[in-house]
């Protein structure tokens, strides 16, 4: 009898063992499909509207034969992303299946935008999804009507998502998007980032056990859905490195591990493409100290591809240069930078708070500020992983170190060398002609919800932003390194046997009070088509703005050897002129917007959908016009020798200019008398601000301040349990929108 029991034991756990490792294999789970975009065509009155309304705005501040301005998002992903995929899983309070299909929908009926791309991570796209992607995109624009005047225009892309673990081989991530949608015009296979798709880091994916335990715990059809999905990646073979790209099989992944490399291959491809650059100062990911000084050499740049450089997103503004290192550099020796007045680096916190624990503790001074000094070091040491070498520290112990205290809406610990503001003033004296980043500015929504364009309302914060959390102790395991004792002293990070993953090494508890709802991008455009969008996109006569539809114009009023008087250059141009030159400025505020959807979004999406994408708000234009208040002039004068200090050649705000109270907008102009005194080249943009209004996350960590403007308590946004998940955690704002730069080289005569 005893032997049964045994016999029956062993196979009742061979079973579950069985069944574990089934649905870990993905056994029980469905593939993650594309979805199905609707067939319905937007009301032309419906389209018209915008056009007409823009008309009279611009006439309304004396612009006659305006260029159409166009909203979008060159920023969304779907939950063919792997993030985007693991956020949707009901322990992560997710809303299950974001496809493709979803985008487009959301951007025709809840956004309302006139384009948007597709960009998953390149790194997690199987051929399978690549292909889908392919065709959803094409059918997004066939239902959007008349190709030359369609309700909206869908480019076909993917993110270049590429991670460092030190500031010297740190690229950042890069969206490439496609020109055309035919056969010929679209490579066979997206190319993805190495550091994601190497042998060791897919060795790191979670077991079939692992996953086959999540599902069957979790009680829910997605987790096994996610365990098919991850098999389906670890299933694709790397493509072989060294063969041109038309020559390898459709099947396998393509990568690279620089910038370099990416372009090339899109060279080899020889297809029309636009490589973008987005999150530069975002420092959940970038390692502390990190500058793009790297990246102005020849070979990491195309200056015919990269045109245009995404300046705000969902995760913040990457625009302003700060004078404070994150740590120190000496002969490749990094230390903890010491605090300022406006800036406290991470790693002294983390001295701070083992400082204050030696004390509670009993241990006099001296030993509790040679543990204080050994923490700076051990953070510093531990790059992106600085935050684990405090035991037991929680969000609130950290207070705002590392972040930008008095930049708008900043990205999460900040790192001011990869600024968009330090990059335009970087030059390269190393080869034989002096090289210049020349970006056009758009804003963006790296909504990874299959949600673009998101931030025309401020609302619902976990849908519209990337907020997400465990709902309990249990799920914080997945996003966050297994709890520890509080100690009074640090301890070193030991990458090379640390068993931590993914989400599990990087600071995600901080970070989600920095999610905002996203950017746009704004195109002045000759028309509607896919062919103008894009030519605008390649002439930089683009803007960003932080969500709201600005619009916006700025022109060079005087440029040298113009054909007629009223000739002007747009944002994005270059010139080379000797005399001052002489601007005009022009901006009309968004429209405010009424509650709910407009009847063509409800019939189109019916009740149900219209509550699964758009929440049941959509953009729903009232007839009243938010305020300008002001322009703000950034002029930043490029280096002009090797080792010139960028802190003096930013100049923010050069100059405000105030507008009087109007909702039909604002006109200014200006000179600079200095340019041909100084007589070097100047680089010149513009924000245009709107007067305030509320904003998800727009106090950040909402800091106590003391008398002396020092954060000595914080509040933060949680993603998950611990704040309420109807929290939009609304602050106020002023919204804005960045023009491209004008170019201005100084040329005697």
């Amino acid at each position: 009898m005893f032997k049964w029991i045994v016999v029956f034991i062993a196979a009742l756990a061979l079973a579950v063992l069985l069944a574990l490792y089934g649905a870990g294999k993905g056994w029980l789970g469905y593939h993650e499909e594309p979805g199905s975009v609707t067939n319905q065509v937007i009301p032309a009155e419906v389209v018209n509207r915008r056009a007409e309304d823009e008309k009279a705005a611009a006439r309304g501040i004396g612009i006659g034969q305006a260029k159409q301005i166009l909203f979008g998002d060159l920023h969304v992903h779907t939950t063919f992303s792997f993030d985007a995929f693991l956020t949707s899983l009901p322990m992560l309070q997710g809303e299950g299946a974001h496809p493709p299909a979803d985008a487009c929908d959301f951007a025709r009926y809840c956004s309302a935008l006139d384009f948007w791309s597709i960009n998953d991570h390149a790194e997690g796209l199987t051929p399978r999804h690549w292909q889908e992607t392919v065709e959803s995109i094409r059918q997004c624009n066939a239902v959007a009507g008349d190709p030359a005047n369609p309700d909206v225009v869908a480019f076909l892309g993917w993110e270049w998502t590429q991670v460092g673990d030190t500031p010297q081989n740190h690229y950042g991530h890069k969206n490439v998007i496609f020109r055309g949608l035919s056969d010929s015009d679209i490579p066979t296979r997206p190319i993805a980032s190495r550091s994601f798709t190497s042998r060791a880091m897919l060795q790191n994916a979670p077991r079939p056990f692992q996953l086959g335990y999540l599902a069957v715990v979790g009680g829910h059809q997605r987790y096994y859905d996610f365990a098919t999905y991850v098999q389906e990646r670890l299933a694709v073979d790397n493509c072989a490195d060294d063969v041109p790209v038309r020559d390898l099989p459709a099947t396998c992944r393509e990568s690279t591990a620089t910038p370099s490399e990416l372009f090339r291959k899109l060279d080899d491809w020889g297809l029309e493409s636009i490589v973008i650059p987005h999150g530069t100062t975002w420092g959940f990911y970038t390692p502390p100290g990190s500058s793009w000084d790297k990246q102005l050499v020849a070979a990491q740049h195309d200056p015919a591809r990269q045109t245009i450089i995404e300046i705000y997103s969902g995760h913040g503004n990457s625009e302003e240069y700060r004078d404070y290192r994150e740590v120190l550099f000496e002969n490749d020796t990094a230390s903890c930078a010491e605090p300022t007045s406006t800036y406290l680096p991470s790693c002294w916190q983390a001295g701070e708070i083992i400082r204050a624990r030696c004390i509670a503790g009993g241990s006099d001074e001296a030993e509790c500020e040679k543990r204080a000094v050994e923490a700076r070091q051990n953070y510093v040491d531990a790059d992106l992983q600085g935050h684990l070498t405090v035991p037991g520290a929680t969000a609130a112990d950290w207070l705002d170190s590392g972040q930008c205290r008095d930049c708008f809406l900043p990205s999460f610990n900040f790192r001011p060398a990869s600024s968009v503001q330090y990059i335009m003033a970087l030059t390269n004296f190393d080869e034989s002609t002096p090289k210049r980043f020349r970006f056009g500015f758009i804003g963006s929504s790296d909504n990874h919800k299959a949600r673009p364009g998101t931030g025309y309302k401020e609302f619902a914060r976990h849908e519209m932003t990337e907020a997400a959390g465990p709902v309990d102790d249990e799920g914080q395991r997945l996003l966050a390194a297994p709890a520890r004792e509080v100690a009074a002293a640090s301890e070193k990070f030991d990458r090379e046997h640390s068993t931590l993953q993914a989400f599990q090494l990087l600071e995600a508890e901080r970070q989600a009070s920095f999610f905002m709802t996203g950017g746009l991008v704004a195109v002045h455009s000759d028309g509607r088509d896919r062919n103008e969008v894009w030519n605008a996109l390649k002439r930089r006569e683009v803007y960003a703005t932080s969500g709201d539809r600005i619009l916006l114009w700025f022109d060079l009023l005087n440029p040298p050897n113009a054909p007629s008087a009223d000739s002007m250059l747009p944002m994005g141009s270059e010139v080379s002129m000797s005399g001052p030159p002489h601007f005009q400025l022009r901006a009309v505020g968004a429209f405010e917007q009424k509650p709910g959807c407009p009847e063509y979004a409800e019939k189109a999406l019916g009740s149900e959908r219209l509550q699964h994408l758009c929440r049941n708000e959509c953009y729903n234009p009232s007839e009243r016009r938010k305020r300008i208040t002001r322009f703000e002039i950034v002029r930043i004068r490029p280096q002009a020798f090797a080792g010139e200090p960028v802190r003096d050649l930013i100049e923010d705000p050069w100059r405000i200019l105030h507008c009087t109270p109007d909702p039909a907008g604002c006109t200014v102009d200006f000179y600079d008398p200095d340019f041909s005194v100084g007589r070097r080249d100047t680089v010149y943009y513009a924000r245009a601000i709107e007067e305030p209004s509320q904003a998800v996350n727009a106090d950040n960590l909402r800091c106590q301040y003391d008398a002396n403007g020092i954060c000595t308590s914080v509040r933060p946004c949680h993603g998950d349990y611990r704040t309420n998940y109807e929290d939009d955690c609304l602050g106020s704002v002023e919204e804005r929108a960045w023009s491209s730069p004008i170019f201005v080289n100084f040329q005697a005569g």
